[in-house]
């Protein structure tokens, strides 16, 4: 017997120092992607490219140019493009196809989409691999055109792309935030832009728009409309006031940190300011674009890829010619809480590479990938709109360069707001970030941006906003978008993250064999001693 204990004691110490490996785990485990020997030229390839674009035909056209270039060093590789208007219905997309194994090749994504691509197994390459490949890597030699390497790659922009110890993306482009302001109407309220931005700043001017009449007409533009201060994208405002304020969020683990008292505070101004009419949400009113144009908003907050709606001399204006009225555009970085650390948001599509048996199919796709990121295309996809390109090779190419001077030639290629914009991200790319990424990530954005547009919508409806309600919002909040399924009692994530990985099931299947080892071993020994007793 004493043998069997010291066997018994040895089992169970290697047991317990062995319980940490088949543990709760993140993603799926992701396979490394092997690189074959060469790519194999005598082959044909039809690899599928899915993007996003506004309705933008310019864009179009330079997606088309890119792929017939391509196709020109590689013929055969055929890229066929599937354009979408939005990123959520992509996202949707590829979450119905990889059940069927039918996802695309290539696609314009987010993290906070790859990290649930993730929950598939094996769904999205890792590129760590790839990247570094002499050859056909960033920058390789057999590649067939002028690649950039990793290093030539805005190290901000790619590290976004980086989560869970793997690169998962590559950059494509960038933009942030920023606020178009009528410069005109805040003179003739008696104010001065200031050289920084304050969201104390904006409210005081904001609710100084609000002022009528006899005829319930606003002073500041004559007329019976007026929304001084609109905001696009509700989600990044909430994060970025949190992250300004220092305040919970997310943690990178998944922690849900966001029902917090800064947001109950931040929630409660938004409130105010909404129900003095000084405040409203794209949802709520539409276009910030299309009142700032027509003289009926002071500060519209939107991307700086959105720049070419943004002024009454924009080439993109969505509103007739009649409505339009004249006024001085001015863009700045969005509001401050502290002018000195100030804080803006990074963001922008990325490209992922979809797994797929045959690994010559991958590398096609690999390396169609990286020629989005030669200057041709980023420099032409950049100066449709204020996007910024993702890498320094092409920022400081002699073409970008040339067009960044050029600021204000004209109202079309040069539109001045169009270029500060791009201007404006290059500044501050050190002032930028991203939130964590997690299964479960995007929905928690989409919640951040509910709470605001609830609760304006509640001033609006003249429903109370006090704690119960805030009580009941949160609540709400959490169940709408299941972040309660994320969340335990600790508020660590619990996804549902599949089968455990192959080590793990063969060291739990080792250890149940020991243990039933044990008790044949006991049952013999006790049958032996119960023979000799007898």
């Amino acid at each position: 017997m004493k043998n069997i204990r010291r066997t018994l004691a040895l089992v169970l110490a290697l047991l317990t120092l062995c319980l940490p490996l088949s543990g709760c785990h993140g993603y799926r485990e992701t396979e490394a992607f092997i690189i074959p020997e060469d790519f194999d030229m005598s082959r044909n390839y039809e690899i599928s490219f899915w993007a996003k674009n506004d309705t933008n035909v310019t864009q179009v056209d330079i997606y088309n140019k890119a792929i017939e270039d391509f196709q020109k060093l590689y013929p055969n590789i055929t890229v066929n493009l599937r354009l979408y208007t939005d990123y959520g219905k992509i996202y949707n997309d590829v979450i119905t196809n990889i059940s069927t194994n039918t996802t695309p090749n290539v696609c314009i994504t987010y993290p906070d989409h790859i990290a649930t691509y993730l929950t598939g197994e094996n769904t999205v390459v890792p590129l760590d691999s790839l990247m570094k490949d002499k050859d056909y890597g960033l920058g390789g030699s057999a590649l067939l055109f002028d690649s950039p390497k990793q290093d030539e790659i805005v190290a901000q922009f790619l590290k976004e792309c980086s989560f869970d110890g793997h690169y998962y993306a590559l950059p494509y482009m960038r933009s942030t935030e920023a606020c178009y302001i009528n410069k005109t109407y805040v003179e003739k309220l008696g104010y001065t832009i200031p050289e920084k931005l304050t969201w104390d700043f904006v409210w005081e001017v904001a609710e100084a728009a609000t002022a009528k009449d006899a005829d319930g007409n606003y002073l500041v533009n004559g007329q019976k409309v007026m929304i001084p201060f609109i905001y696009k994208s509700t989600d990044n405002m909430m994060i970025q006031m949190l992250k300004q304020k220092d305040a919970g969020y997310s943690t990178k683990g998944g922690e849900i940190l966001i029902f917090n008292d800064t947001t109950k505070e931040l929630l409660e101004e938004i409130a105010v300011h909404t129900g003095n009419g000084a405040f409203s949400t794209f949802k709520i009113s539409s276009y910030p674009a299309n009142f700032l144009n027509a003289g009926q908003c002071i500060f519209a907050i939107d991307s700086t890829a959105g720049a070419t709606w943004m002024g009454c001399n924009a080439p993109n204006i969505d509103i007739s010619e009649d409505k339009l009225v004249q006024f001085e555009t001015v863009i700045m970085p969005i509001p401050q809480f502290d002018t000195e650390n100030p804080q803006m948001i990074s963001q922008g599509p990325s490209v992922c590479i979809f797994n797929k048996e045959d690994p010559q199919e991958v590398m096609a796709s690999w390396i169609f990938t990286q020629y989005l990121l030669t200057n041709d295309v980023q420099i032409a996809y950049s100066q449709t709109e204020g996007y910024v390109p993702v890498t320094n090779k092409a920022q400081n190419s002699e073409e970008y360069v040339d067009y960044i001077s050029r600021c204000g030639e004209d109202n079309d290629l040069y539109y001045d707001i169009k270029i500060q914009a791009s201007q404006l991200l290059m500044d501050n790319t050190d002032n930028t970030f991203v939130t964590p990424v997690f299964n479960g990530s995007a929905s928690l954005r989409d919640a951040a941006g509910h709470m605001i547009e609830s609760v304006a919508k509640s001033m609006r409806r003249k429903e109370p906003v006090n704690d119960a309600y805030f009580s009941k919002l949160y609540s709400e909040t959490e169940s709408l978008y299941r972040l309660d399924q994320l969340s335990g009692g600790d508020g660590m994530a619990k996804e549902d993250l599949g089968p455990l990985p192959t080590t793990a099931v063969l060291l739990i299947a080792a250890l149940a064999l020991a243990w039933l080892l044990i008790i044949v071993y006991a049952v013999v020994e006790l049958v032996r001693k119960k023979a000799k007793q007898g």
